[in-house]
């Protein structure tokens, strides 16, 4: 098999691929402070997070102050609900559901 017939197959697969978005939550379970948010891709917010508590540094600037205060192994990170994109929804309109999803 040719290289380019490789790629077009590996591009194939990754635009046919499900696309779930969430609704993600970190908390600070020294004083339940919440932080919503709206992801896109809820496993790269889980890695950032994660880097975060590895590394004891705040990539989440609404936290900064408890998080110094606290620690980050203060903080927990949950996806409370899914959302997964439609095949004929565009990012921008996935965006937006996911937006409204987090509203309620």
């Amino acid at each position: 098999m040719a290289k380019t017939e490789h790629q077009k197959e590996l591009l194939s697969a990754w635009r046919g691929r499900a696309v779930v978005g969430g609704v993600c939550a970190i908390r600070c379970t020294a004083n339940n402070r919440v932080l919503l948010s709206a992801a896109a891709n809820p496993a790269g917010l889980r890695n950032r997070f994660q880097f975060s508590v590895s590394t004891g540094s705040c990539t989440f600037l609404p936290l900064a102050a408890d998080w110094s205060r606290y620690g980050g192994q203060s903080f927990v990170f949950t996806v409370l609900e899914e959302l997964e994109k439609g095949p004929e929804q565009t990012d921008a309109q996935f965006r937006a559901d996911l937006e409204a999803l987090a509203a309620l």
